[in-house]
């Protein structure tokens, strides 16, 4: 679908400021939304909120692609539900409090997670009651196999699904009703986790929505090997059948940001499997996620007509091959069942006619990253000039630079040829370059225009949120204090945003 012309910011909820070392849903998460509401920007862009593991990287290592992450959870929230008292909450001590220390978040916030958790068990209200029941009823369909994933996961010292004991990695109805009775405190903990970051989740939303403010959400294409997902429903990847490991993973060949590619260790799907349930997995999926976001990013869209498949085993993504996936049935199955399709597609990286023909099949806009722009010819479609209307356009994304970042350790060609284009006689006449950048966005035909918040804040590589060519150390950034969202630069935005018609 088309939609009217817009701009936003991208920030994920983990980068807000709060005093548990991690950003979450509460205060900060209001006065971020209030800044947008001053800014005149209608759209809050976040990555996928899941809950993470092995480097806590939203796209690769989700435990679920259904659940919410509860290191979002807001303590002083509970704190108002009567489930913990304000004097019992302590800060965790930073070393940096521009870094998420996601060890140090889990040791801390868990303790106090789980007391909230005793307490609500022990003493909860018949309204906390009847709002659990509802979240329960309406989420089952997924969310007995994540609790029940967790909980053994657990008592399983953190192994991988496909290491438990083998009639419980089969799913044998036997194996596991006797550790769902087993491992009843341990469900019911991660219940409650659920039901607390959808309830504020929503809460949250709904305040945004209320300020005609929409969420745009992100759904990643791959998941976990070790997730509820795969472990639920293992016909619908491609597995070895005795080991239940992998037998061949997802990732991307050679490309602007690896010289090697991208092996991201996914399995890929088997799509002649969900070809036979009309892709129902994969409708649940989008059904969910438009629960809480009002539109949807779909991560690596050209998979969906043809996806990177390297064979269990190797090193690096060279070695692989592209397969042909049935993204025109599937779309079509998902249309049917959800009428209008909310959909921003990421039509990044090595992109083909037939990709194209798809995005445009369904009217779904593509991405523009002005950051690939200078570094060749006039033909150069990240350049504005090539854009079309069904386009959102950003500086930059999650996996790129900040702007000043860029800007930095871009070649003098890039340089030179940038200032051309915007009408500056050298490089060196360009001052602010992040602004200048964002200005370019939001004057662009494109109907949509992201800002990273990093660029409002004038923030340089230090602030970066993902170097894709790098494993670990990512997904950390956050920013100190809510009072950096000054009236001066939400003015700024404002002016631009109201000049270009946003």
């Amino acid at each position: 679908m088309s939609f009217q012309r817009a701009s936003g910011i991208l920030l994920h909820p983990t980068s807000l400021p709060s005093r548990f070392g991690i950003g979450d849903l509460g205060k900060a998460a209001y006065e971020f939304v209030d800044f947008l509401e001053r800014s005149d920007q209608t759209l809050w862009q976040v990555l996928p909120l899941g809950p993470t593991g092995y480097e806590h990287s939203p796209y690769i290592m989700n435990f679920s692609t259904f659940a919410g992450n509860p290191l979002l959870i807001d303590l002083e929230q509970l704190v108002n539900d009567g489930l913990l008292d304000t004097t019992e909450l302590t800060p965790l001590v930073e070393a940096d409090p521009e870094r998420v220390d996601f060890n140090a978040v889990i040791a801390h916030k868990m303790q106090f997670l789980k007391l909230a958790h005793d307490r609500f068990q022990k003493a909860r209200s018949p309204e906390q009651q009847a709002h659990f029941t509802q979240f329960y009823q309406e989420q089952a369909s997924w969310l007995d196999d994540f609790v029940l994933f967790m909980a053994l996961m657990e008592a399983n010292g953190n192994k991988g699904w496909h290491q438990w004991e083998p009639a419980i990695a089969r799913r044998e109805p036997e194996a596991l009703k006797a550790q769902t009775d087993a491992l009843q405190s341990r469900i019911q903990f991660h219940q409650f986790l659920q039901f607390t970051f959808f309830a504020q989740w929503q809460k949250l939303r709904q305040y945004a929505n209320a300020k005609n403010i929409k969420i745009i959400g992100d759904i990643s294409i791959y998941v976990c090997h070790n997730s509820a997902d795969v472990w639920a429903d293992p016909d619908l990847f491609k597995l070895d059948p005795t080991t239940f490991e992998p037998a061949f993973i997802a990732g991307v060949p050679p490309d602007y940001f690896s010289a090697t590619g991208q092996l991201w260790g996914n399995p890929v799907y088997n799509w002649e499997q969900a070809q036979k349930t009309n892709f129902a997995w994969w409708i649940k999926r989008f059904q969910v996620t438009l629960q809480y976001v009002d539109i949807v990013r779909v991560d690596h869209f050209r998979g969906f007509e043809a996806y990177w498949q390297v064979p269990a085993g190797e090193e690096t993504a060279i070695n692989g091959e592209w397969i042909k996936a049935p993204g025109e049935q599937f779309f079509a199955a998902l249309g049917e069942a959800l009428g209008t399709l909310p959909i921003l597609a990421e039509d990044l990286g090595i992109i083909t006619p037939e990709v194209e023909a798809l995005r445009d099949r369904f009217d779904f806009p593509g991405m523009r990253i002005l950051m690939f722009a200078f570094g060749d010819g006039s033909d150069n479609a990240y350049l504005p000039h090539n854009y079309v209307r069904n386009t959102v356009v950003y500086p930059g994304t999650h996996d790129n630079d900040t702007a000043i970042g860029w800007w930095q350790q871009a070649s003098a060609t890039e340089k030179q040829f940038l200032a051309r284009y915007l009408g500056y006689d050298s490089p060196h006449d360009i001052n602010e370059i992040n602004w200048l950048l964002i200005r370019t966005a939001l004057a662009s035909v494109a109907d949509l225009a992201i800002i990273p918040l990093q660029d409002l804040l004038d923030l340089d590589g230090r602030s970066r949120m993902n170097d894709p060519s790098q494993n670990a150390g990512n997904w950390r950034w956050r920013y100190s204090s809510s009072d950096l969202l000054t009236q001066t630069v939400s003015d700024r935005l404002l002016a631009l945003t109201q000049l270009y018609s946003r």
